[in-house]
């Protein structure tokens, strides 16, 4: 059963659109959900042609037990870098900063 990402147009987000995580995009939405059910955000920021994020995929994203988790703890937010650069060089800077 596809997820809420099924109506977007990104290729990225499309191939997510099957996994059993409760994704949403980076809109009011889900940063709503989150303050109303106090939880943290998952946050996924990737693009279509990246092989570690098809590995992240597979390897967590798809496994029923990892989504179960997913959707009971956290509000998940998955972000195309290349619709979102903005967002993406906020998370990446962070990073860099961070190591």
């Amino acid at each position: 059963m596809p997820n809420r990402l099924i109506n977007e147009l990104s290729p990225y987000l499309l191939q997510h659109a099957h996994n059993p995580v409760d994704w949403y995009t980076w809109a009011p939405e889900a940063f709503e959900k989150a303050q109303q059910e106090d939880k943290p955000i998952f946050l996924s920021i990737g693009y279509s042609t990246c092989h570690w994020c098809h590995v992240m995929a597979h390897e967590s994203f798809e496994h029923p037990e990892v989504a179960r988790l997913m959707n009971e703890v956290f509000v998940s937010i998955k972000v195309d870098r290349e619709e979102r650069p903005d967002i993406d060089n906020i998370y990446m800077t962070v990073c860099q900063m961070m190591t």
